[in-house]
């Protein structure tokens, strides 16, 4: 019989289940995790749980954190199990599971309450995962989008904020105030330079929201830059039943992940930090190069594969990986237009790191699914294709292959848009991509028109008669016509087209 998880129930708990080694009240908390999703607790809380089982840092536990309604239901289904999480690893080889404890307590999920955990003294990080889109980047500029709704009400009412950044504001002014050194602001999101892209969201809104806290904030927060990786799927009933019937756990929100984890910072925490060195997490003095190798070829290669395995009818990513076109597509593509243009990094082989993400992407026991690829394209597609398109136009080389992946998208969200394909398309821009799509059956260029997503590259001739060619062809002859076309242009003798 499963047991339901919780602090009393963990001695009861299968002996072949890892379980905390240290006790909850020997923490304290020492950061706020803003967005307690899957991915956070698959990767940061696994490391920070790693540290405390050495007996480490003791003082640098999770306080959870969100203003979202996905958050509020977070909070609900943890705290019934005293903030424990049961992260599964799915190795091929063999599943196993921990139960991490990282997470002491999680902010009521209201601006007030989330204000008032951040000015708490002990608290000296605040980490987000927030998602791509969470950000506020003006897509024609590259800057601080200060239009956006969410943005203009934080302006007009900087006494009750409704944004992160607001909050987060809010709550350093308060340090400020109290003579409370400020903390560290730690993005955790797949962005390139995501510590300097925070810094513009919180800078740029305490500018126009609280000037004369803008320059403090600018000169005393520190916001280093990071690069994350471990691919976790969402959770669904399968997950729930995986972790009852083989580990005998009753867990409302487990984590199911891939063994697989990468995280390299960037050593700027004047206020301190846990030492995470000791479990694996590389800190370097640039960051830079190792985001932008996983943003172009990792979730370049992911949104790569999404729509065309979309558009083929495979479920799940595996599956797409075992389809001979799909596996050629994703090495010719990356290898020809994409890792060209990505800046060297000494002593690391991308074709080999291409190989690694390839045998990841194919791991079947992760049951990562393609619909979970196609989420948010117009938040993605901007950070992990649409500046590889920019190089490669700027250094004169082909993007044939890149304008094909866009082409994908579009069709895929002209798919979308027929209500008898019964195909959701979740996304924040969903109609405007579903009626430009359809427009782009006669008309391709009216995708690329979308100016909050493709900015001035959307006005790029070359890259608009690359998609409108790409685009015309994918509505004629079909997905899988046109990858087997691509595959047997010259160059790609060398390319496995199966793993």
């Amino acid at each position: 019989m499963a047991s339901i998880l919780s602090l009393s129930t963990l001695p009861a708990i299968d002996a072949n289940v890892e379980k905390p080694a240290y006790a909850r009240e020997d923490l304290s908390p020492g950061i706020v995790h803003i967005g307690v999703g899957n991915f956070h607790r698959a990767h940061q809380a696994v490391y920070l749980d790693r540290l405390f089982n050495k007996g480490l840092d003791h003082d640098w536990a999770l306080i959870g954190a969100g203003i979202k309604p996905y958050d509020a239901a977070m909070r609900e289904r943890l705290e019934k199990q005293d903030w424990l999480t049961t992260v599964v690893e799915l190795d091929p080889h063999g599943l196993n599971a921990r139960i991490t404890g990282t997470m002491i307590g999680f902010a009521e999920t209201d601006p007030t309450s989330l204000i008032a955990t951040l000015v708490r003294p002990e608290i000296r990080i605040v980490s987000l995962t927030i998602t791509e889109g969470g950000y506020y980047v003006d897509a024609n500029t590259g800057g601080f989008d200060a239009a956006h709704p969410d943005i203009v009400h934080d302006i007009e009412n900087p006494g009750d904020p409704q944004t992160v950044f607001g909050i987060l504001i809010s709550a350093l002014g308060l340090r400020k105030d109290q003579d409370i050194p400020p903390f560290t602001i730690l993005s955790c999101d797949n962005l390139p330079e995501n510590g300097h892209v925070a810094r513009q969201a919180v800078v740029g809104l305490a500018r126009l929201m609280t000037p004369d806290l803008a320059g403090w904030i600018e000169a005393d927060v520190a916001f280093p830059n990071s690069m994350v990786d471990c691919i976790t799927p969402a959770t669904s009933d399968r997950e729930r039943a995986l972790v009852r019937d083989k580990f005998g756990i009753e867990d409302a929100a487990p984590v199911a992940c891939e063994p697989f984890r990468q995280w390299v910072m960037e050593d700027r925490f004047p206020a301190g930090r846990p030492r995470l060195e000791e479990v694996g997490v590389e800190f370097v003095a640039d960051v830079a190069p190792y985001e932008l190798m996983k943003l172009r070829i990792l979730n370049g290669g992911h949104a790569a594969i999404a729509y065309p395995s979309a558009l083929l009818g495979h479920t799940y990513v595996h599956e797409a990986m075992a389809d001979p076109d799909i596996a050629g597509w994703l090495h010719r593509l990356i290898r020809s237009e994409v890792i060209p243009v990505v800046p060297a990094i000494p002593g690391i082989s991308f074709d080999t790191y291409l190989e690694t993400c390839a045998e990841r992407f194919a791991n079947p026991a992760v049951g990562d699914t393609i619909a979970r690829l196609c989420l948010d394209g117009s938040n993605r597609q901007p950070k992990f294709i649409l500046p590889t398109i920019a190089d490669a136009l700027r250094a004169g080389r082909s993007v044939e292959g890149l304008a094909l992946e866009v082409a994908f998208w579009c069709r895929y969200c002209a798919e979308t848009a027929v209500a008898a394909n019964e195909i959701p398309l979740e996304d924040e821009r969903r109609d405007i991509l579903q009626s430009a799509a359809l427009a782009a059956h006669d008309d391709p260029t009216a995708f690329l028109a979308i100016g909050e997503v493709f900015g001035d590259l959307g006005r790029d001739e070359r890259f608009r008669t690359a998609f409108s060619r790409q685009l015309e062809t994918v509505w004629r002859e079909g997905a899988r016509t046109v990858l087997q076309r691509f595959l047997q242009e010259p160059g790609s003798e060398s390319i496995p087209l199966s793993r």
